[in-house]
């Protein structure tokens, strides 16, 4: 936040040095590109062999991820509607484009799903790697990881190395966002230094736009799921609320986690259920990051109809969306991780410089758009696991009727007498 302050007042004040900033958005830019690839590979292959043999997840994994493309689709539509309503991104100039350079970005053009679906399987792997290929990296990791949960005890050391690069390469994240203030003020600084102040106002009606489109996804979906699937609203939202908050203040869904887990097993939500669902959702259920790439990336398109003199359709529209079910997965834990989906996922569906371009003026407004993706990201998962324990027959009604009252205290602590008299029992 004090970066993208300071970065307005430089792009304003010093429109000519804000302007020059433009090598320090890039670096920051590259450092969060070279990411993708290991990351992606990694998280995703742990996410779907580490949790064994597929046979074993059985009933209740495969309802849970019916009801996360169900409910990420929704969001996905939510965003493309009000995005499309509203029209944040006409009239705002993504390029100071000679006629030359017009011509020859406008020569690119979005990809037919047909032409996605061929895209999609690499020919080699290494190759989708050094490109950054989101799209090919994710294909040859479900098929991968499905390949070394066929092959049980033997696939161990290979789950072992993937689970290594997966957390090297979080803390590897780590160390580039700790530049991020850096990254975001140069990036808002060469916006308002080439652009002017005028396109801040363009940005804060994509603000508004991304925070309609969540509160309606909010109220419509999540209060018709709970209404639909019987759960306790007014104890849901007394569940939620602090880990809300505090994925709100953090911009981390992930950091929430942990304060989600606990309320959704004290709202009645059997603890078998809560450890699988909350952090499969973190794969598969990214709601708030849904709408915002459907909202950002419908915005990026709309902006750049001035440069290519093309008029994104409503089946190409579909495309990207379809697109963007398949490259948001297996990236959770993240930070910014939604910027790094739409900066890959647009270079290979509208011309390379303007999904950069696009992507770093959005980087700038990413921390105001990232709180509420954050929210509704642990929202979503929370009332997810509650969905499944329903689905399941194995909510607890009860419990959740004395969430929050002292009632619940008092049956937290015979349930602790009861476990201390079985264990000396046991003789544990």
């Amino acid at each position: 936040m004090i970066g993208l302050v300071v970065g307005a007042g430089i792009g304003w004040l010093r429109p000519d040095w804000g302007s020059s900033l433009g090598w320090v958005r890039d670096v920051f830019l590259n450092l969060i590109k070279s990411v993708i690839g290991p990351l992606v590979f990694s998280t995703l292959v742990v996410g779907i062999a580490g949790g064994g043999d597929l046979r074993k997840v059985g009933r209740m994994g495969v309802k849970a991820l019916v009801y996360f493309e169900i409910i990420t689709t929704i969001a996905l539509f939510i965003g493309l509607g009000v995005v499309n309503l509203m029209r944040p991104g006409i009239g705002v100039a993504l390029l100071s484009a000679s006629s030359d350079e017009i011509a020859k970005l406008g020569g690119g053009h979005p990809r037919t799903l047909i032409e996605t679906l061929v895209h999609v399987f690499p020919s080699s792997v290494v190759d989708s790697l050094v490109r950054g290929d989101i799209l090919q990296i994710v294909a040859f990791a479900v098929l991968f990881a499905m390949a070394v949960s066929a092959i049980g005890e033997r696939g161990a050391p290979m789950l072992r190395a993937m689970e290594s690069l997966s957390q090297v390469m979080f803390k590897f994240t780590n160390y580039v966002m700790r530049f991020a203030p850096f990254g975001v003020a140069a990036a808002i600084a060469h916006t308002i230094g080439t652009q002017g102040p005028g396109v801040l106002v363009s940005l804060g009606y994509l603000i508004l736009t991304y925070y309609i489109a969540i509160v309606l996804f909010l109220v419509l979906v999540f209060g018709a799921v709970m209404l639909v699937t019987r759960l306790p609203v007014a104890q849901f939202v007394r569940a939620v609320r602090e880990a809300a908050v505090l994925a709100f203040a953090t911009t981390s869904s992930e950091s929430a986690m942990p304060k989600g887990m606990q309320a959704m097993e004290r709202l009645g939500v059997p603890k078998r259920i809560v450890g699988f669902v909350m952090p499969t959702g973190y794969s598969f259920n990214l709601d708030g990051s849904m709408i915002f790439l459907a909202v950002s990336s419908l915005f990026v398109a709309q902006a750049a109809e001035s440069v290519t003199g093309q008029h994104m359709s409503f089946a190409q529209q579909l495309t990207m969306m379809v697109t963007f079910m398949v490259t948001s997965k297996g990236i959770a834990g993240v930070p910014r991780s939604s910027i790094l989906v739409l900066l890959a996922t647009l270079g290979h569906i509208l011309p390379p410089a303007i999904a950069a371009t696009g992507a770093a003026i959005l980087l700038g407004i990413d921390a105001i758009m990232d709180m509420g993706r954050s929210s509704v990201n642990l929202i979503g998962n929370c009332l997810a696991t509650a969905v499944i324990a329903r689905w399941e027959g194995e909510f607890d009604d009860s419990r959740a009727r004395i969430f929050g009252t002292p009632a619940e205290a008092e049956l937290d602590l015979r349930a602790g007498e009861v476990a201390f008299a079985d264990a000396v029992r046991d003789g544990d």
